[in-house]
C-alpha cells in the first residue's frame, strides 16, 4: 500500500514539475476525435492521439465511435450518430473542438488546411479546402482570403502575409482584395519568388511558401493538400500537415476540423494539434473581431458588388458597329473578360476578346482605347 502511495504521490510532484515548466495551471482543453470511417486500422488514429497528448500535456483527446481504453470515449458503430455526438459535446462546452471527416458544412463555411511545403518545409495555410464559402466563385475566393488570415491570426501569426494562386478569378480577387486595404483594412500581400513578383502566386511559389495564407478555390486546395499531404507515399497515405483544417464562417461558432479518409498517424496527431490550439488562442472570439473590422472597412459593400456582376453577366447588350481594333487592354480576369467586353458595348464602344502573350485581353480602336480603361477601371474590370 505504501509503495502504491509513494508512486501517487511522486506522479503529482512529477505533474507539477511539468505544469510549472510548461507553465500550463489551467483545465485541459479537450478535443474530440471520431474514429468510425478512416481508410486505415483504427491504431493510425489513436497513435495519433497518443503523440498529440504526448506533446502537448495540457490536451486531452476524447474519442467519438469505436471503444479504446486509455481514453474518455463515447460510443457507437454509427456515422451519423458519432456527428450528432459531436455536435452534442460541442454545444454542451465537454469538447473545445473535434477532429472529423466526410462532416457537412453550410454553405459559407469552407476549411483552411495546413501543409508543410516541401521546398522548405515552411508551414502554409491553404484557404479553402473543403466546404463552400459561397456559391459566386469570385466572392467564395474572396472569403476564402479572409477565412485564411483569420485562421492564421488564430494561430498567432500577427500579420500573415497572402498570395492568390493564378486561377480563373484571380485579378478579380485582387482588386477586391486591394480595395479592402484601400479601405483601412490590413493586408500583407506576399510577392511571387518569379522575377515579375505581384501578388498572384505561380504554382513554384505553393512549393517555395512563398505566402503564409495561399488562396485557390475550395476544389482545387482539395486536390493541392492530397499532393502535399501524400507525395512522398504514392497517395494511399497522408503522412504531411495538418490535415484540411477548421471549418470557418462569419456565423459559424463550432471549431471542427477535417481529415481525409487516407489521413495518416502524423496527420492526425497534427490536426489534433492544430483544433487545440485553436481552442487555446478563442477561434471563435478571433472570426467575430475580425468581422467587426472587415464590417468597418467596407466589407458589405465589396460582397454586394460580387452580386451586380453577377447581374450583368445576364445582361443583353446590343453590339456596336464593327470597327478595325489596333489597341489591347489586358489585366482582365478570363472569367470577366466576355461581360468586359459587353459593358463597352453598352457604351456605345465596339471591342473584341482574344487571348494575349499575358492572358486575356480585350480589343479596342486606336480612338477609343483611353475611353475603354477608364470605363474599366470605374467598373473594376482592371
Amino acid at each position: 500500500m505504501s509503495k502504491n502511495i509513494n508512486e501517487i504521490i511522486g506522479n503529482s510532484f512529477l505533474e507539477i514539475a511539468q505544469s510549472i515548466e510548461n507553465k500550463d495551471f489551467g483545465p485541459k482543453i479537450k478535443i474530440g476525435l471520431t474514429t468510425l470511417g478512416s481508410e486505415h486500422d483504427s491504431e493510425v488514429l489513436l497513435k495519433g492521439a497518443k503523440l498529440a497528448q504526448e506533446e502537448n500535456n495540457s490536451l486531452e483527446v476524447v474519442l467519438i465511435g469505436h471503444k479504446c481504453e486509455g481514453f474518455e470515449c463515447y460510443q457507437t458503430d454509427c456515422e451519423n450518430e458519432m456527428h450528432n455526438i459531436m455536435e452534442k459535446l460541442l454545444n454542451e462546452g465537454k469538447i473545445q473542438g473535434c477532429v472529423t471527416r466526410h462532416y457537412n458544412f453550410p454553405v459559407g463555411v469552407s476549411t483552411v488546411g495546413k501543409v508543410q511545403t516541401p521546398a522548405f518545409g515552411k508551414e502554409t495555410f491553404i484557404a479553402t479546402t473543403t466546404g463552400t464559402s459561397a456559391v459566386n466563385r469570385t466572392e467564395a475566393m474572396f472569403k476564402n482570403t479572409l477565412y485564411g488570415i483569420i485562421t492564421a491570426k488564430a494561430m498567432g501569426i500577427e500579420s500573415p502575409s497572402v498570395g492568390i494562386l493564378n486561377l480563373d478569378s484571380a485579378r478579380t480577387v485582387e482588386r477586391a482584395l486591394k480595395q479592402l486595404k484601400e479601405n483601412g483594412y490590413n493586408i500583407n500581400f506576399a510577392s511571387s519568388q518569379r522575377s515579375d513578383g505581384g501578388v498572384i502566386m505561380r504554382g513554384n511559389d505553393l512549393l517555395m511558401a512563398s505566402a503564409d495564407v495561399m488562396v485557390t478555390d475550395t476544389l482545387t486546395g482539395n486536390i493541392l493538400m492530397k499532393i502535399l499531404s501524400s507525395f512522398n507515399t504514392g497517395g494511399s497515405y497522408e503522412a504531411v500537415g495538418s490535415g484540411y483544417g477548421p471549418g470557418i464562417g462569419f456565423d459559424y461558432d463550432k471549431n471542427i476540423l477535417i481529415l481525409s479518409r487516407a489521413s495518416g498517424t502524423p496527420v492526425v496527431k497534427n490536426a489534433i494539434l492544430y483544433g487545440a490550439k485553436l481552442a487555446k488562442n478563442n477561434l471563435k472570439g478571433k472570426i467575430k473581431e475580425e468581422y467587426i473590422e472587415l464590417k468597418k472597412f467596407g466589407l458589405e459593400d465589396i460582397l454586394k458588388s460580387f452580386e451586380e456582376s453577377q447581374k450583368k453577366d445576364t445582361e443583353e447588350v446590343k453590339m456596336p458597329k464593327k470597327e478595325i481594333v489596333t489597341e489591347s487592354i489586358a489585366g482582365i480576369d478570363v472569367l470577366d473578360l466576355e461581360v468586359a467586353c459587353k459593358r463597352l458595348w453598352a457604351k456605345g464602344i465596339y471591342a473584341e476578346t482574344g487571348m494575349g502573350c499575358t492572358g486575356p485581353i480585350i480589343n479596342v480602336s486606336e480612338k477609343n482605347i483611353e475611353k475603354s480603361k477608364n470605363i474599366l477601371k470605374e467598373e473594376s474590370y482592371i
